[in-house]
C-alpha cells in the first residue's frame, strides 16, 4: 500500500515528507509504547501512536520505518519535526482514534500489529 493510500483512508494531514508519499509500506503497527515497540515489532513499515516526544521518531527510525501517523489529532513538535526530514520519513496526522486508525489500514489491506 503507498502511503498515499494511508493519507486518505485516515484523513490525514501531511506535516512532512510529501515527496515520499508514493513510497510502498506493507505492515504497520500501533502502540503509545515506544519500549514495546522497540522489544516487539519486527519489519513494520508504518507506526501509529498518541505518544508525541521525540523519542517517537528516534525510535521509528532506529526501526527503519518510513512513516509515522499521529493519532488522536496529536500534533508534532518542531524538533520532532526536523528529526523526521533527517530521515526521510513522512509524518501523518489524524483525527482518528487509535483503534479507528488501525481497523481502517487494516481493512484497506495492510497488515497492522497492536502492540499492548
Amino acid at each position: 500500500m503507498k502511503i498515499s493510500v494511508i493519507k486518505e483512508l485516515l484523513h490525514a494531514d501531511v506535516v512532512c515528507g510529501e515527496e515520499n508519499l508514493d513510497h510502498e509500506v506493507h505492515s504497520a503497527c500501533g502502540s503509545d509504547m515506544m519500549s514495546d515497540v522497540l522489544a516487539y515489532v519486527k519489519d513494520q513499515a508504518v507506526l501509529l501512536t498518541g505518544l508525541v516526544n521525540p523519542q517517537v521518531i528516534r525510535t521509528a527510525e532506529m526501526m527503519d520505518m518510513q512513516c509515522v501517523v499521529f493519532v488522536r489529532s496529536k500534533t508534532p513538535s518542531e524538533e520532532m519535526i526536523r528529526l523526521a526530514k533527517e530521515s526521510d520519513m513522512v509524518i501523518l496526522c489524524t483525527k482518528k482514534r487509535m483503534y479507528e486508525a488501525c481497523g481502517k489500514l487494516y481493512l484497506g489491506g495492510l497488515g497492522v500489529n497492536a502492540v499492548k
